[in-house]
């Protein structure tokens, strides 16, 4: 596994290391670190409180166009050539809790620092209850042109439990509003809420399919611990998810979704099938800059806690958005810690992501050999790894094997053709 972060202090004047001839792709991610509410399944560094010049709903977009800066003028002083943003991605916490001219503002600092493709996607999350059609017609016109709801649900009691706040009758509202102002859509759904049944799932999935998305996102709950809803499963309030539970949901996600005509492409993501395929063969909806991720491109991570990978190197930045602002007043980069993954580290990690999607793992990137051999042809024999695909050269997961990918990812492990 990669090493463990060192909390070494980022030194700006060391760089980065050199910038190879064929640079990877460059994507952007903002975190808008605001809520209304804390849902209680929630662990990301998110806030209800506002914290003063810098870190306000008012002035927060000042500290981000501040590192934006700084990143830009940082990229170029490590020697890196100027590379167009393919993706950008405002996630959070929830982005539309600042106002569409304050998000504009920041989309226009990355156009004028650092670049955005013509053809970039450029991804903005909400939830259903903090837009409405004016405010999204204001984010369009601004650049923006794919949204992605936090839906979760669309049973009330599922929400209840999640500490949802949003009524599930705006989703369609919200929909039809963001198609008519010209934006791709697509919907975060979560199976495996305690007391969450097969059929009330299959009602979620429905009702979010008939509503005709571009795309959907379907996530098993993760119960972590710091969350109200582990404290009240550890005092018995409601039950944990079960394993079983979870993967007959699953399954009955991947049967709806491709009945409706949505292409799986990634452990927990669906596109609708329609006009033709990207470039590398995903299908048209896909989340580009998911793929960025999955497929080991470079990113710079914006705002309080954010990662950014260039290169092999990984920084993260000071969670609190108070300390965040504070840092970049002083004119460093507000960067808390990095690592340096070693080619092993690089290498499992790539197995790790790669295997998850639908182009799946390049069998030369084992060590060739025997007991290679034995360990593919078991999966294969257990039903996890696609016959046909092994034999011309990828790896790729069955539906059974999405839901046992950990273990494929362990059985491989150890047959990495590791190379410094």
């Amino acid at each position: 596994m990669p090493q463990q972060p060192t909390g070494e202090v980022f030194d700006q004047s060391r760089g980065l290391p050199p910038a190879p001839s064929d640079p990877a792709p460059l994507s952007a991610y903002l975190h808008i670190p605001f809520c209304r509410i804390r849902c209680g399944y929630c662990d990301f560094n998110t806030y209800t409180s506002e914290f003063g010049p810098g870190a306000d709903h008012g002035s927060f977009h000042q500290s981000l166009i501040e590192e934006i800066r700084q990143a830009s003028r940082f990229l170029e002083a490590s020697g890196y050539p100027q590379r167009p943003l393919k993706t950008v991605f405002f996630g959070g916490g929830t982005p539309t809790m600042l106002e569409p001219r304050i998000l504009n503002q920041v989309l226009q600092a990355l156009r004028d620092e650092i670049g955005i493709t013509t053809d970039a996607e450029i991804t903005l999350e909400a939830n259903p209850d903090t837009v409405t059609e004016q405010s999204l017609a204001e984010l369009k016109a601004g650049g923006f042109n794919r949204v992605s709801f936090g839906v979760q649900s669309f049973v009330p009691h599922v929400l209840q439990t999640l500490d949802r706040t949003h009524r599930p009758q705006a989703v369609p509202e919200v929909i039809a509003a963001a198609k008519k102002v010209g934006f791709s859509t697509s919907l975060d759904l979560i199976y495996g809420t305690p007391a969450e049944s097969v059929k009330d799932w299959e009602e979620s999935l429905k009702q979010g399919i008939a509503l005709e998305p571009d795309h959907i996102s379907a996530y098993s709950l993760i119960i972590e611990p710091g969350t109200k809803l582990h404290a009240r499963m550890e005092r018995g309030e409601i039950p944990w998810p079960e394993d079983d539970d979870q993967g007959e949901k699953y399954e009955v996600a991947d049967r709806l979704l491709a009945e409706a005509g949505y292409q799986w492409y990634e452990i927990s993501n669906w596109a609708r099938k329609s006009g033709e395929n990207l470039p590398d063969g995903y299908p048209r909806h896909a989340s580009r800059h998911n793929l960025a991720y999955w497929q080991n491109h470079d990113w710079w991570g914006f705002g309080p806690g954010a990662h950014s990978h260039i290169n092999g190197q990984r920084w993260w930045n000071v969670k609190h958005p108070l300390a965040y602002a504070q840092n970049l007043q002083t004119g460093k980069l507000p960067v808390a810690g990095t690592e340096i993954l070693s080619a092993a580290d690089r290498s499992l990690e790539n197995l790790m992501l790669m295997i998850r999607t639908l182009e799946g793992y390049p069998r030369e990137l084992l060590i060739s050999g025997t007991e290679s051999a034995q360990k593919i042809a078991d999966l294969i024999r257990d039903g996890l790894i696609d016959a046909p695909s092994a034999l011309k050269g990828q790896l790729k997961l069955t539906l059974s094997g999405r839901l046992l990918a950990d273990y494929v990812v362990r059985t491989l492990s150890d047959e990495l053709n590791v190379s410094e």
